[in-house]
């Protein structure tokens, strides 16, 4: 998978978007997750980044059965 990056600012929000391949895959769940929450924090289910502090944090998305994962870079500034 890529790694992606993306910049807000403090107080600002962002929602993080992640497809599960194959269309037909039985278990699409997924779950997000920050590196840092004193620089960025995420809903667990919806994806959505909330800038806490200047900084840079990674948000990993991982499928329901742990073995697909995902990283979002994110710097708050």
């Amino acid at each position: 998978m890529n790694k992606t990056t993306t910049s807000i600012t403090v107080g600002a929000n962002e929602t993080l978007n992640a497809t599960v391949a194959p269309e037909n895959a039985a278990n699409k769940n997924i779950s997000f997750s920050s590196s840092d929450t004193s620089i960025a924090t995420v809903t667990p289910k919806a994806g959505k980044i909330t800038g806490v502090a200047a900084g840079v944090a990674t948000i990993t998305v991982t499928t329901e059965d742990g073995s697909k994962t995902a990283n979002c870079e994110v710097t708050v500034s």
